[in-house]
This record gives C-alpha cells, structure tokens and sequence, in this order.
C-alpha cells in the first residue's frame, strides 16, 4: 500500500481532472487559472514552494461541492489545509493567506479593488471586504504574509483565456509535477 507521499501526484492530478474545466465566475477555467499563476510565478523567480502554492492556491475550489457557490465558502482556509496535511509550511501557509491577502491589499491599497476582476470583487464583499486596522496588523504579523502577497500577485493576473498570458506559454498541470513529489516540500 502507498503511503500519502506516493498518493499526492494522483491526488492532484484528480483534483484537476475532476473539476479543472470549472470555471468560477472567471473568464478561465480552474486548471487553466492555477496554471496561469503558477507559471506567472515561475516567471518570476519564484522559489519552488511559492510556484507549487500558486498551482494550489485555489484548492479549496476544487475540494468544494460542485454545485455550491464559489467565494461563499472560505476556500483559502480548507485549501490550506488540505495543503498542509501534504506539503510544508512554505507552500501552505500562503495558500491559506491568499484570500487575507486580497483583502489586506484592499486595505492599504485603496485603488486595488478597482483592479480585480468583478468576480473577485464580487467575492470581497463575501470574504469580509477590506480589512480593518485590526486585521492588517494581525495580517502583517504573520509569518508568510509576505508570500501569500506574492501568491495573490499572481492569483489577479491570471485569468486570461486561454493557454498564454502576456506572451507566457503556459504549461499543462503535469508540467509541475515534479514539485509535487519534492523532497523539501513535502510533510
């Protein structure tokens, strides 16, 4: 019997299977969304954890009920969870924050709403809408804030039809499969 280690590639790749030609009130589907961030964060020079928690910051979306209504559930918390049970601190940790990220930014950054697709600003009001001064401090107190603000970066820029983004060609899920198995990344 393969323990959960050998088990996640499938894991994965089922999930994207499953539910990756969803959409979410997005121009995108949600392979197509997760493949896009995780290759914008490549691009980037993005370590390894923060390019393999791009690919997974919208897990909590695959792991939902298909019929339940994307943004109502807190996707960011049950991702990272889901997440963390599998890889390490460094991939979890800003999945779980990418949502605070989104409002974090709404926060100290004003004209940011006016920047996101009207799905996700459908969504902030959802998720609490701009922080508070309270929350920003607790936010910015966090170890992976500063990830989760990377991850975030990426989750608005990509929601482009299609499999190139801004000249980018962007790989299929297989692509990144050798994050999955890494020995650094894992639990």
């Amino acid at each position: 019997m393969r323990d959960m280690k050998d088990r996640v590639p499938d894991e994965v790749r089922a999930l994207f299977a499953a539910r990756g030609h969803e959409t979410y009130s997005e121009r995108v589907t949600m392979a197509e969304h997760a493949r896009q961030a995780a290759a914008l964060a490549h691009v980037a020079g993005a370590d390894d954890a923060l390019v393999l928690a791009a690919l997974l910051h919208d897990v909590g979306h695959f792991l939902d009920e298909p019929d339940s209504a994307f943004g109502v559930t807190d996707h960011g918390t049950t991702g990272g969870a889901w997440v963390a049970e599998r890889f390490a601190d460094g991939v979890s940790e800003p999945v779980r924050l990418h949502v605070a990220a989104k409002r974090y930014r709404c926060f100290v950054d004003p004209g940011y709403e006016a920047e996101l697709s009207p799905a996700s600003v459908g969504t902030l009001r959802l998720q609490g809408g701009p922080m508070s001064a309270v929350e920003a401090a607790a936010f910015e107190s966090e170890p992976f804030a500063d990830a989760a603000l990377a991850v975030r970066g990426w989750d608005d820029a990509g929601k482009i039809d299609g499999d190139r983004v801004d000249g980018l060609e962007i790989p299929p899920v297989e692509h990144w499969e050798y994050l999955l198995v890494a020995p650094g990344l894992r639990r």
